[in-house]
């Protein structure tokens, strides 16, 4: 079972797309999405979504990761293919996974998806169908008050 809603967000620290170490405390609204694996079609279809309402999270004051097991490496090939302007978490060991206790199976993490803010989580997506989730998390963030949109 992944993070329950309330759970203090663990600080977490991963190499992105550009081999550059982040450490996130997730004080600020953040989503923060685990996915299988780059350059599938669920996955591809995920991270396009992501990446076609970026703007709208970014207005509303929220960033947004995508996390899987796959290398530095594999991340900026598939942001570079897909032009992808946010940034993917290598997570090779299940790290990532392990603080948010999302399932790994076969070395790759369990589509799930958890929005942070304040240091906590505010909701959790199991199971998720990639098409039309990022719209969702979004929507259910300004309806929940988490994220306003300005003016």
């Amino acid at each position: 079972m992944p993070l329950e809603t309330g759970s203090d967000a663990p600080t977490v620290r991963a190499r992105n797309q550009d081999g550059e170490e982040l450490t996130l405390e997730f004080a600020e609204p953040t989503v923060l999405y685990f996915y299988p694996r780059d350059e599938t079609p669920g996955c591809t279809i995920e991270a396009n979504q992501f990446q076609r309402e970026l703007e709208t999270y970014r207005d509303a004051g929220a960033a947004v990761y995508g996390v899987s097991t796959d290398d530095v490496d594999s991340h900026r090939s598939f942001c570079e293919s897909e032009d992808l302007e946010f940034d993917l978490l290598a997570d090779p060991d299940g790290d990532l996974a392990a603080a948010f206790d999302v399932d790994v199976e076969d070395g790759a993490a369990a589509r799930t998806t958890f929005f942070l803010a304040e240091g906590e989580v505010k909701a959790v997506y199991e199971h998720v169908d990639p098409d039309g989730h990022a719209r969702d998390v979004l929507w259910d963030a300004l309806e929940a008050g988490l994220v306003t949109l300005p003016e």
